[in-house]
């Protein structure tokens, strides 16, 4: 991982990850930051199963890629219905960092078997803002492109993206935003791009 967490400590302690069956470093938690609690520091503390490395290793695509059906799961400010990920800034507003999200999913699709997931709520501020957009504002960055994106994921489905035309894509996204907001999503969609869904 990129960032050790605390809850990553309570995966490893009960047992659901053993770091057994990875090509490399195996029995070893590998990270470049953590950020928790005294509980997680203290977890890592003279552990010999815990290592950090630089960031140019853990986030090394070809590294990550060495992993058979490696997961990577981000998560995005929004993203729009070609399925363009941002998860940096609302607009030109700055929110985030890109962190490792494109490296985890460049080196999920180098896996054999891996898969890059997009997690996110299907909206925002108490539910009056859709997370899935017709197009992202201007000004927004790109974080992860519509060609990286295998799935996409909201309480309300799975949008699998890989392999689809660019109508099939705002199809899958329009079925897992939230009902109230489909709509207008697909009207949206007629009057930016010139035919309907």
């Amino acid at each position: 991982t990129e960032m050790f967490t605390d809850s990553m400590v309570d995966l490893i302690t009960c047992g659901a990850v053993t770091n057994m069956k990875k090509p490399i470093n195996v029995g070893k938690t590998i990270a470049t930051l953590a950020w928790g609690t005294k509980k997680m520091y203290d977890y890592m503390d003279d552990n010999p199963a815990f290592e950090m490395h630089p960031v140019d290793y853990t986030n090394d695509p070809n590294v990550i890629g060495m992993h058979d059906n490696f997961i990577s799961v981000n998560a995005c400010v929004e993203i729009d219905l070609f399925g363009q990920v941002c998860a940096e800034s609302l607009g030109t507003l700055h929110y985030s960092g890109s962190g490792g999200q494109v490296d985890f999913v460049r080196g999920a699709k180098m896996s054999p078997g891996g898969k890059s997931i997009i997690a996110c709520y299907a909206t925002a501020k108490g539910g009056t803002i859709s997370k899935i957009v017709p197009t992202l504002k201007p000004g927004t960055p790109v974080t992860t492109s519509r060609t990286d994106v295998d799935y996409v994921i909201t309480e309300f489905g799975i949008a699998q993206m890989r392999g689809k035309s660019l109508r099939e894509r705002a199809k899958a996204l329009i079925a897992i935003a939230h009902p109230d907001f489909r709509d207008e999503l697909r009207s949206e969609y007629k009057r930016v791009y010139g035919w309907g869904l």
